[in-house]
């Protein structure tokens, strides 16, 4: 990213950029950094835009051909297309592009075997934007507020991340929330967190796992209920608890074996910052109750699939089975 940065800056621009990834919302934002600066204020007519799995790279060819109207640079976006994982002729066109069109590809997923992936390697950039860690999320958090006049803590920074979740995208509209509900005052609280952001639903069942864990029925199971109020489905719920128990299974391998934080968070898809709150969660069930766990989830499931279960009360059973126990 901070390549696309400095090419911004010194007006100085690869013929062709590949930004891939699962972090939407950093995507998008260099693919609008990058449009500003390349066609520097002109309008539409030497923009064009490709989307989906539909487009045809012929019509991509045909408008990179096309020279650009009263300015300097032709640009064509293409996104989630699908030409990274399939075979095609850019790459060879690539290398005979007029000079004035810029191509900018934004992709979900590639690979790297590809032969357009070979060819925009080598003549342009590739940025690939995944989640950030912990410590650039807050410095993230901080900066946007402090745009808008605004202060954080790093400790309420953390509070937001982990009641909000790490998809920038959702961030970005609870920071607009807590913006605007903070209004006349400067510094962010836990409690203007807590007023206005919305709890993420995988949050609500880490919180329900904790109090199963630590034998609060009653706390387990009003959370349970405010899912359901929030129109949530108890079958959608219970894939919820046995995938959290199943990275709880997960860590406590791994954390058993000496593996370190960035190792754990890398092997079983979890933020960094989260896997400390996982490993403690995790020393509060033994590897054994964890797996019947796992196997109370898939048998209730099967239960309710085959109508010999209600769905509601196939959870209850489940929370009130484990917590009593625990």
């Amino acid at each position: 990213m901070q390549k696309i940065k400095e090419h911004i800056k010194n007006n100085e621009y690869k013929p062709v950029y590949l930004l891939c990834g699962t972090e939407d919302y950093l995507k998008k934002l260099y693919q609008d950094k990058l449009k500003a600066g390349i066609l520097a204020g002109s309008d539409d007519m030497n923009y064009s835009y490709f989307e989906g799995k539909e487009t045809e790279p012929l019509k991509i060819m045909e408008a990179a051909d096309t020279l650009p109207f009263f300015s300097e640079h032709r640009l064509i976006c293409v996104k989630n297309s699908g030409l990274f994982k399939s075979s095609n002729d850019l790459a060879d066109y690539l290398k005979t592009m007029p000079d004035s069109t810029h191509i900018v590809f934004v992709e979900k997923e590639v690979d790297k075997r590809n032969r357009l992936y070979k060819a925009v390697k080598e003549l342009g950039y590739i940025s690939e934007m995944n989640g950030m860690d912990e410590r650039n999320l807050k410095l993230w958090v901080s900066t946007t507020l402090k745009a808008s006049g605004k202060k954080i803590t790093e400790s309420s920074a953390l509070y937001f991340l982990n009641k909000c979740g790490t998809d920038m995208v959702l961030l970005s509209q609870e920071l607009e929330k807590l913006i605007c509900y903070a209004y006349d005052r400067d510094v962010i609280k836990n409690e203007d967190i807590d007023a206005v952001c919305t709890t993420l639903v995988t949050g609500k069942v880490f919180q329900m796992i904790d109090a199963i864990a630590s034998g609060r029925q009653g706390q387990a199971l009003t959370l349970y209920y405010d899912l359901l109020t929030l129109r949530e489905k108890p079958l959608s719920i219970l894939f919820l608890l046995s995938r959290q128990f199943n990275i709880l299974l997960q860590v406590k391998e791994l954390s058993g074996h000496g593996y370190n934080n960035s190792i754990i968070a890398s092997k079983v898809s979890l933020p960094p910052f989260a896997v400390n709150k996982y490993i403690a969660q995790a020393k509060n069930f033994s590897k054994t109750r964890l797996i019947e766990a796992l196997e109370a989830c898939a048998s209730i499931e099967e239960q309710i699939k085959t109508g010999r279960l209600n769905e509601t009360m196939g959870i209850e059973l489940l929370i009130v089975s484990y917590s009593r126990s625990a």
